[in-house]
């Protein structure tokens, strides 16, 4: 390869490697500067696509996150500008556009920063039914595909881009407003923010299809967003959420093998594990229970806690982890909750206990299409000897998970029952 070529290459690998890390901010702030969805999503391929033009040419410049803003700007209003041959309206925007914005890399670092919370708010308005807020969340603020969507949802990735069109459409026609409410009306939108927020990270944390396990990029993302809501407004579930997040995160390296198989809790090696995000999210826990208003977000939170302070899987205090479920049963009922609380009696009590709670969440037809209510249910039934049910389930579990790593293991459980 030439030297030119061999140059080439780098500058087009460090674009896509821009791209991963900046497009989600670049487009934050470029719905920030033009004001609407679709032309933002337009400007930021045109100003990737200059990228690829122009940055093997004149060299890589030395803030690529402002050079794209700046440059998916210009294109959006030399757009617009050759749309008004047609429609004169469309002039007075363009002018508009170039008043507003000034030039975007003169902004201040910390107000491109918070577009990204802005963006969220936005897409998280009451004026959006809950299924779209959260849809559109995914798909601009972290850049999940409609697929990744739909698989979430357990829906068709039509109805994902259905929702996602509707929802672009009520912002730009009820004028609903890029900006973060005012705090007098914070409260009241938090939780579906800390929703959206909490899919972003487990999304990142157990990705929903593909080779890897996890997507670093999509679960710090959500930390950050964490991190950003408490600057802004520091409530007891905003801190639990952050907590369940980092005490979640910490465990990370442990949960792949160098090979890149799947890690159970109890076969990790601990001293992996990251203790300053363990300290740090501990330390969020007990701030959250103490304000004595805590939700759902704080008591798993404080279950990851009890997990992370056991210096062995067998030292893990179960009973504690079963009366926090109870608690959080209680506050938040779901046959999720459910299920996790049913493993944790089986760890307390033994596996026919947990198996019997299993067995009743889905008679009721509960997680039926829930690929870890019968992965729990076939390890239980192997512990137990149960090998044609355990075999059952394990292979019902395989149907249902896209996860590579998570239906290799299911595969090497199956491989490990005896005949």
């Amino acid at each position: 390869m030439s030297g030119d070529a061999a140059q080439e290459t780098a500058v087009r690998d460090m674009v896509d490697a821009v791209y991963r890390s900046e497009s989600r901010r670049v487009l934050a702030t470029l719905i920030r500067l033009l004001g609407d969805f679709d032309l933002a999503e337009e400007a930021l391929h045109d100003a990737f696509t200059a990228a690829v033009e122009r940055w093997p040419r004149d060299g890589v410049p030395a803030n690529p996150r402002a050079w794209l803003v700046s440059a998916g700007r210009f294109k959006a209003i030399d757009s617009i500008r050759r749309r008004a041959r047609f429609d004169a309206s469309l002039e007075q925007i363009a002018r508009q556009l170039d008043v507003d914005a000034g030039d975007p890399a003169a902004r201040d670092e910390e107000s491109v920063e918070d577009d990204r919370l802005r963006l969220i708010f936005t897409c998280c308005h009451p004026a959006l039914p809950p299924d779209a807020q959260v849809a559109l969340t995914l798909r601009e603020v972290c850049g999940l595909t409609t697929e990744e969507i739909a698989r979430a949802f357990l829906t068709g990735p039509s109805t994902v881009a259905q929702r996602i069109v509707r929802a672009k459409a009520k912002i730009r026609d009820a004028r609903i407003p890029y900006e973060v409410p005012a705090r007098g009306d914070l409260p009241g939108r938090l939780d579906t923010v800390l929703h959206v927020i909490y899919l972003v990270f487990n999304e990142g944390y157990s990705a929903s299809a593909g080779t890897s396990l996890t997507r670093p990029d999509l679960s710090g993302e959500a930390i950050r967003l964490g991190r950003l809501l408490i600057d802004l407004l520091a409530e007891p579930e905003a801190l639990g959420l952050l907590a369940l997040m980092l005490l979640h995160e910490s465990r990370r390296v442990a949960r792949t093998s160098p090979a890149g198989e799947l890690v159970l809790l109890g076969d990790q090696d601990r001293s992996l594990w990251n203790r300053e995000l363990i300290a740090e999210g501990s330390d969020l826990v007990q701030r959250a229970l103490s304000s004595r208003r805590f939700g759902p977000y704080t008591l798993q939170a404080a279950i990851a806690a009890v997990h992370a302070e056991a210096p062995a899987a067998g030292a893990t205090d179960w009973a504690q982890i079963v009366g926090l479920y109870d608690v959080l049963a209680r506050a938040d009922p779901s046959p999720v909750v459910e299920l996790n609380r049913a493993a944790a009696v089986a760890m307390r009590d033994g596996p026919l206990a947990g198996l019997t709670l299993i067995d009743a969440i889905l008679a009721r037809g509960d997680l039926a299409d829930y690929y870890l209510a019968h992965s729990a249910r076939a390890d239980l039934c192997r512990r137990l000897g149960r090998t044609t049910e355990a075999r059952a389930s394990y292979e019902r579990a395989l149907c249902l998970t896209q996860q590579e790593p998570e239906r290799r293991f299911l595969e090497r459980r199956l491989g490990e029952l005896p005949d």
